[in-house]
């Protein structure tokens, strides 16, 4: 069984879902501290006329200290759920597909989610759909594993029933390669595809948040994503 492990990002890059098509067994590491500076758990990029637009959630930080990723609040203050909403309307008023996926945002953006993890559980439970990966989505919080460091991720495996762990090259340094030898299990590298495909606003931009994919490419985003 192959499984692999990805913070629950927002609105993830295509290679995100690359590596879960390619597992069985997909965990998301909502268990874990959410880092103290900037981070893809609340924001990521897409695209407009200026170029990168960055799309950010607000949360509580101040006074929390060190926070779970699966404590974490969205702050509704302010007007930035309407703001989000009209700014995806004017960069993408002409991609083919922006009506086929802007129901999710007007949901996303009413105020319903109060931690961000329900929010970036929703989006990638619905990419997940979308582009038809059936892979298993398993929330680190519901193993009940305490470890922390290199070695979670050997007793993630241990727990799941694994015999291989999917990883990106850039994250080899930091595995506990020893750790998965003795347990009986090996590291695989993935490297997903980079992909080029028509985009809105002058020359492409890679790596931007899988929507853009969507929303330019519709059905055949899938084929583009696993081909390159």
């Amino acid at each position: 069984m192959i499984i692999s492990a990805h913070r629950p990002y927002f609105c993830p890059y295509p290679g995100f879902f690359y590596k879960a098509m390619k597992s069985d067994v997909f965990v998301l590491l909502d268990d874990v501290q959410f880092p103290l500076g900037t981070t893809w758990l609340s924001r990521n990029r897409f695209k407009n006329d200026q170029g990168v637009l960055w799309m950010t959630v607000p949360v509580w930080k101040k006074g929390r200290g060190l926070q779970k990723i699966n404590e974490v609040q969205i702050c509704h203050e302010g007007r930035w759920q309407k703001k989000h909403l009209e700014t995806l309307k004017v960069a993408y008023g002409h991609a083919p597909y922006l009506g086929e996926h802007l129901h999710l945002f007007e949901d996303l953006f009413s105020g319903g989610c109060a931690r961000l993890i329900d929010m970036n559980l929703e989006i990638i439970r619905y990419l997940f759909d979308i582009l038809g990966i059936d892979t298993e989505i398993v929330l680190l919080s519901q193993l009940g594993l305490k470890g922390r460091g290199p070695g979670l991720l050997v007793d993630i495996c241990k727990v799941l029933g694994g015999s291989v762990f999917l990883a990106q090259r850039s994250l080899g340094p930091y595995l506990d390669e020893s750790g998965f030898a003795r347990a009986g299990m090996r590291i695989s590298y993935v490297a997903p595809p980079a992909i080029v495909y028509p985009q809105l606003w002058g020359g492409f931009i890679g790596n931007l948040s899988v929507f853009d994919l969507l929303f330019n490419c519709g059905p055949r985003s899938r084929e583009i994503m696993v081909q390159g």
